[in-house]
């Protein structure tokens, strides 16, 4: 009896530490920006404001983390109502036809201390294309709800004219290159 009792909690224990962890992000504290030269002399920065992200992992370095990630196209903001109805259109995202973009995890490499290199699939209208992203990892804390939350910061630039982004091709006024950086809270389920 004492032998399959002890079976049991190393079973248990066992079972415990390859069980995966889910987390969700903090829409509250978390904010996806980009950045892109205009006219080559200054740079327009914007936001999206409704998204939506997953981390499912199971070693606590995450390194076999997988990371789901959704933006709402339509909630793109610049400060100026003219420009973001223009990115709506055709011309940019065309938000009627391809409302959100998408990014999938291939992989989650630990580089050292907490910097992390993050690869997957970004797909922009429809368009999906390998990209990697740099990664700091921020840590965990409890808020005060006793909720664990996990904070990062991820960078990456990409080449808007590869997703079919039309207007401007020559990058004159519109610079071929937008900066892309996010700062992201997920909370730990339970």
């Amino acid at each position: 009896m004492k032998k399959l009792f002890l079976f049991l909690i190393a079973t248990s224990i066992s079972v415990a530490s390859f069980a995966q962890t889910s987390w969700k992000i903090d829409p509250m504290h978390s904010f996806v920006n980009f950045s892109v030269k205009h006219m080559g002399i200054s740079f327009v920065d914007g936001s999206f404001k409704k998204f939506d992200g997953t981390v499912t992992a199971s070693k606590p370095d995450l390194t076999d983390a997988k990371i789901s990630f959704t933006v709402d196209v339509n909630s793109i903001t610049t400060g100026v109502d003219m420009r973001d109805g223009h990115l709506k259109t055709d011309d940019f995202f065309n938000v009627a036809t391809y409302p959100t973009m998408k990014f999938e995890s291939t992989s989650f490499k630990k580089l050292s201390g907490n910097n992390y290199e993050l690869s997957g699939k970004l797909t922009i209208r429809d368009v999906t294309k390998d990209v990697k992203f740099a990664v700091v990892y921020g840590g965990t804390a409890k808020d005060q709800q006793g909720n664990t939350k996990a904070g990062f910061g991820a960078t990456t630039t990409i080449n808007r004219l590869d997703y079919n982004i039309k207007y401007d091709p020559t990058g004159a006024g519109v610079a071929k290159d937008v900066a892309i950086k996010l700062n992201l809270e997920f909370v730990q389920g339970k």
